[in-house]
């Protein structure tokens, strides 16, 4: 019979919270069923993620990027305070910025090597 499938995400804020009150990683693994690795891992992304958040970056995944056209602010971001939310704001507004001026200097690039303008 195959395991179900639970991803470790849809638990960070039991663990985190564990985690703050002083529980070790391995008894936080044991509790919910996963390695002491994964545990290990999640918490090292999870800093990570904090860090970026709080120097105002932005956090970039991997994959393809969600269809979420209605701008919302991940759930991360919306539960810290203002002036975080701003500078993560700000700093995908750059983000996009920067991918607008890159692509613009590849198609002035491509059309001056042929020779169409």
């Amino acid at each position: 019979m195959p395991r179900s499938y639970r991803h470790i995400s849809d638990y960070e804020i039991e663990i985190i919270a564990k985690f703050n009150k002083g529980q070790s990683l391995k008894s936080i693994a044991e509790e919910y069923g996963f390695s002491y690795k994964q545990i290990r891992n999640f918490k090292y992304r999870y800093n990570s993620n904090q860090r970026k958040i709080n120097a105002g970056q932005a956090i970039h995944k991997k994959g393809r990027a969600c269809k979420n056209t209605d701008g919302d602010l991940p759930p991360s971001v919306q539960r810290l305070d203002k002036l975080a939310q701003m500078r993560y704001v700000t700093a995908s507004k750059d983000r996009y910025i920067k991918r607008l001026e890159m692509e613009n200097e590849l198609m002035r690039d491509f059309l001056s090597l042929t020779e169409r303008k």
